[in-house]
């Protein structure tokens, strides 16, 4: 989704009103939440990373200041807090951006404080991934459950922990990066994109499927239209749409990346024992309602109910994501109502 499938009218809102940011390196999205978790507006701005941070600050409190407008409450207090996003690394306590790789002219900026002077209002800092993961919490694929995991899969794998209601942010900052949990001991084991070896993501982000894929075509005679790419040709999407068309070597990609998945998976189940595991990201081959999507995930679910305790596959909820592309700043939002919660409002 790139935008809400439906705003709720403000005079049904729940108020007071929570602003989220979702930063990334092309754009910035904005919302508006109300209190039960509920967008009422929606807009998004370009990065331009380039012209740094403050400038950023800056267009996004005007384009909240713009929603207010648009919803006719521009000047009136219904703002309590805003929750802001961003990749990471990140100095949590310090609210500054370390050095996010799609965001070099960002790094080592105090970012929650321009925001929060920018907008006006206190902010609340959270990694991306950790957001989206409370946003499917509060008001998505997690809404029922008081535990939870999030897994995005994309270029890279991410994720976030809810454990009884809140949000695992780690003593440093690094609760949830699920993506780098080892699978694989072998010393020439494939690195990810922080040189570590044998991690989720370095078989299930996107370049580790493709890399996969360019072994098997290597390793195999087998007919595949995947041959007649080009390398730069050669993505996720090309390899599930092979698949949809009957390609055995691609759909035995998608299959694989699931089993793959399932072995991280049983690592998070058996430590934090979650109510709801929730798949998400851009490369969930089609997702809910898609026949491919489908299959992915009932290959997620056999594979991973065969590798954890007896008695916890059938109490584990396995599923897609809701909240697609809005999930950052709703969740954003719903980590500033909880520190909003907290501070007696």
């Amino acid at each position: 989704m790139t935008t809400p499938d439906k705003l709720l009218s403000i005079d049904q809102a729940k108020l007071p009103l929570f602003a989220g940011f979702d930063v990334g390196g092309t754009n910035i999205k904005i919302g508006l939440v109300d209190d039960a978790g509920y967008p009422v507006a929606f807009t998004k701005i370009e990065t331009q990373q380039e012209d740094g941070p403050e400038a950023a600050a800056r267009r996004s409190a005007e384009a909240l200041k713009g929603l207010l407008a648009e919803l006719g409450v521009q000047g009136k207090k219904v703002v309590a807090r805003a929750g802001l996003a961003t990749p990471g690394p990140m100095d949590l306590p310090a609210g500054k951006l370390l050095g996010p790789g799609n965001l070099p002219a960002w790094h080592n900026s105090p970012i929650r404080d321009l925001y929060a002077k920018a907008s006006g209002l206190p902010v609340t800092f959270a990694n991306d991934a950790n957001a989206a993961a409370f946003g499917e919490f509060w008001s998505g694929a997690g809404a029922d459950f008081r535990d939870m995991t999030l897994v995005t899969l994309g270029t890279g794998v991410g994720g976030g922990i809810i454990i009884d209601g809140r949000l695992l942010v780690g003593a440093h900052g690094a609760g949830g990066e699920i993506g780098h949990i080892v699978i694989d001991r072998r010393d020439d084991a494939p690195l990810n994109s922080l040189n570590l070896r044998g991690t989720l993501e370095g078989y299930c982000g996107a370049y580790g499927v493709l890399n996969r894929t360019r072994e098997a075509l290597a390793a195999t005679t087998i007919n595949s239209t995947l041959r007649e790419l080009s390398d730069d040709d050669l993505t996720p999407l090309a390899i599930a749409q092979a698949a949809e068309a009957g390609d055995s070597l691609a759909m035995g990609i998608v299959l694989e990346t699931a089993k793959l998945l399932s072995i991280g998976l049983a690592t998070i189940i058996h430590t934090v024992d979650p109510e709801s595991v929730v798949i998400g990201g851009a490369m969930t081959f089609g997702g809910s309602g898609h026949p491919l999507g489908e299959r992915f995930l009932a290959e997620i679910r056999s594979q991973t109910r065969a590798r954890i305790f007896e008695n916890l596959r059938d109490e584990i909820s396995i599923d897609f994501a809701r909240l697609g592309g809005d999930a950052g700043y709703i969740g954003a939002a719903g980590l500033a109502r909880e520190e909003y919660l907290l501070a007696g409002r």
